[in-house]
């Protein structure tokens, strides 16, 4: 014969098996005294959320997601920074024209950067123009393909004319000044490769650059 479960508020003992008081509906509830590993887990955790939340948000111990993402910012400007020292004392005149822009791998990611950061000012084709059915309209930038450089010809010159964009005093094409693609925008491989490219696509606006 089935003996009923004793009644109370809550199992005290290992195996002990209580039916709750309280009845809603029909539905009774049933208690068991749980484990004690997994009482210790229940509460070591609460004490570990106190004593994390007291030490993230009252003390210097742990680092704030801000924090975090703050000091990866620094390390990503530092880093290009660094990039950008160690391309320039490694690149000049000669090194663009006979070695970045003779190499065709270079010259086709050059192409595909500038046909995504350039040529909504400067055109695909260079001619810094865009063609409405029969008219040519300007587009913000100055041509590249009419062998004037309005602030260096040299390689190097193009080179930080799109690193660091206009210079102070340029007062723009049309009020529009050219804003700096390396930093935040490209990273100076890329400002090396865009440069390699224009290089191949205009050699005759370089050709006096001796090889040696």
């Amino acid at each position: 014969m089935n003996q009923e479960p004793k009644r109370g508020h809550f199992a005290k003992e290992k195996g002990e098996v209580v039916l709750r008081e309280h009845e809603f509906d029909g539905i009774q509830e049933y208690d068991q005294k749980l484990p004690n590993w997994w009482l210790f887990t229940f509460f070591g955790a609460v004490v570990w959320f106190v004593v994390y939340w007291a030490l993230y948000y009252h003390t210097d111990t742990f680092k704030s997601a801000h924090q975090l993402v703050k000091e990866e910012i620094v390390a990503i400007q530092q880093a290009k920074a660094a990039e950008l020292e160690k391309t320039l004392a490694a690149l000049n005149d000669k090194v663009l024209v006979h070695e970045w822009a003779a190499k065709p791998e270079v010259v086709a990611a050059g192409e595909a950067t500038y046909l995504q950061v350039c040529s909504a000012c400067h055109a695909a084709d260079l001619s810094a123009t865009m063609v409405a059915g029969t008219v040519k309209v300007p587009l913000p930038g100055l041509p590249l393909n009419d062998g004037q450089w309005k602030f260096g010809g040299r390689p190097m010159d193009v080179f930080k004319m799109i690193n660091e964009g206009s210079p102070a005093d340029s007062t723009g094409n049309n009020g529009v000044k050219m804003q700096p693609k390396g930093g935040a925008n490209l990273t100076s491989k890329q400002v090396a490769e865009v440069t390699a490219f224009l290089i191949a696509k205009l050699p005759e606006d370089f050709k006096d650059i001796p090889a040696e």
